[in-house]
C-alpha cells in the first residue's frame, strides 16, 4: 500500500502474481519440453442467444515432459520463453492411461 503525502488517502497497487490461468486438454506433446493445449469455451452468440463452442490452443512449455496426448491440465501465463511459447505447465488435473 502507498500513502500519499499530499493527502491521506491510501492508494492500492495490484499485486504482481496475478497471471491469468486457464484448464485444457493436451493435443500434442511431440516436441521436446513443449505441448499443444486446447481450451473449448461454450459461449452465447451476442445477437442471435445460439450457444457456439470456441476453441484456443496455446503452446506451453512442459519441463520434465511429464503429460501425455488427451490429459487434462492446468496452466499458467508466463514471460515469454520462445517466440509462441508464453504459457507454463502448473498441474496434470486428469490422466489418461
Amino acid at each position: 500500500m502507498i500513502i500519499n503525502k499530499e493527502s491521506s488517502r491510501s492508494i492500492t497497487v495490484p499485486r504482481k502474481n496475478s497471471r491469468k490461468q486457464r484448464i485444457g486438454i493436451v493435443v500434442s506433446n511431440k516436441m521436446n519440453k513443449t505441448i499443444i493445449v486446447s481450451e473449448t469455451k461454450k459461449v452465447k452468440h451476442k445477437y442471435y442467444g445460439k450457444s457456439i463452442i470456441k476453441k484456443k490452443k496455446y503452446m506451453v512449455h512442459d519441463e520434465k515432459n511429464i503429460s501425455k496426448n488427451g490429459d487434462q491440465v492446468k496452466i499458467m501465463e508466463t514471460k515469454p520463453i520462445s517466440k509462441n511459447k508464453c504459457w507454463r505447465l502448473i498441474s496434470v488435473l486428469d490422466k489418461i492411461g
